[in-house]
């Protein structure tokens, strides 16, 4: 056991200190940067596509004009949420094993630390919305199932079919492929006479397992407001909540720090408390790429006792409240991207793989 921890190792990227900091004197260990500066309007979303563009492009639009975070995070979750392309939230997001769309999200609103949040919620397109409504109009902060459906359809929100032709397929193929024992499928004596194609060529741009949007931004007057909205894990059980809309987990937002979300196995994020945990860490002096990377290691410092050959698929995202941004995610076979847009116009801001297997 020891020599296979040994020979995984985490990798980090010095994050240097912009120009214009003050480094205070070191408290508890940790040192406190002061910046100069200004305040730097940004928004930033996990996904790094044409459409996190366009999501950006939307959002920045609000901000650029003045409005607030919390309206701008809204508007560009939206654009996501409503691409019947996109199979990892909102319309055309992937069902769960029976089928049915069920969909979660979490809203936070740094200024007022007011939060919102929906879990299994059907039939609506834009739970983000749903979310901030939550947050605003009411005093809880999660609503789950008819009850939240209900929330929607009182502020007029319509009740839609939201699972699309290219995920009800996929959904199917998902069912035939599950078990070589069970009745779907082919009929068993042509079973072996057909071609198969794996799931994976049939749909190769699927995100299959797991599929989460956040969007994060900072509005002129330097509030910070967060968001995160999922389809969730695909092909979940029933009535499976995730870590998107648990505040603390899928996503925190603290105005005197920053921002932190996080997309991949819900289970592992929620444990963790992985959110809170990276914004924590901003408050402690560390910049938003190290937040990242810490939250990583410490869910593998975790498991690894119990199985050191195992660490889960997470992404995480960060901001603090001076515009540094932070992105990485536990393993794969290229560096994660997240989409940025500030005052000097849009890039794809590349973060690291913090943890390498063998």
């Amino acid at each position: 056991m020891k020599n296979a921890i040994s020979r995984r190792k985490f990798f980090y990227k010095t994050v240097g200190i912009s120009a214009g900091a003050l480094v205070l004197p070191t408290i508890a260990g940790f040192k406190f940067q002061e910046k100069s500066g200004g305040i730097k309007p940004m928004i930033i979303t996990s996904h790094a596509n044409d459409l996190g563009q366009k999501a950006m492009e939307t959002g920045w639009e609000i901000l650029r004009n003045g409005g607030s975070a919390v309206d701008a995070i809204e508007k560009a979750a939206n654009v996501i949420e409503l691409d019947p392309e996109d199979t990892s939230v909102g319309y055309g997001g992937l069902p769960n094993e029976r089928g049915v769309v069920q969909l979660d999200a979490s809203y936070m609103d740094g200024k007022t630390y007011s939060a919102g949040a929906v879990a299994c919620l059907e039939n609506i397109k834009t739970p983000a919305s749903v979310a901030k409504l939550v947050m605003q109009h009411t005093d809880h902060v999660l609503l789950v199932g008819a009850g939240a459906l209900e929330f929607a359809k009182a502020w007029g929100f319509q009740e839609e079919n939201i699972l699309t032709e290219k995920a009800r397929k996929i959904w199917l193929r998902w069912k035939e492929e599950m078990s070589p024992t069970d009745d779907w499928g082919a009929p068993e004596h042509i079973q072996n006479l057909q071609k198969k194609e794996s799931y994976w060529r049939d749909f190769p741009d699927i995100e299959h397992h797991y599929g989460t949007t956040n969007v994060l931004a900072i509005d002129m007057n330097g509030d910070i407001a967060g968001c995160t909205t999922t389809s969730g894990l695909s092909f979940k059980l029933n009535g499976r909540v995730g870590d998107s809309p648990i505040i603390g987990a899928g996503l925190y937002v603290d105005n005197e720090v920053g921002a932190a979300g996080a997309t991949g196995r819900g289970e592992d994020v929620i444990k963790s408390c992985a959110s809170y945990y990276m914004v924590l860490k901003m408050k402690e002096g560390r910049a938003p790429q190290q937040a990242c990377e810490d939250a990583l290691k410490m869910i593998i410092e975790h498991y690894k006792i119990v199985n050191p050959d195992y660490y889960p698929s997470e992404k995480f995202v960060a901001i603090n409240k001076y515009g540094e941004t932070g992105c990485a995610t536990m393993k794969g076979n290229r560096n994660p991207q997240m989409s940025v847009m500030t005052s000097k116009g849009y890039s794809r801001y590349e973060g690291i793989i913090a943890f390498q297997g063998k």
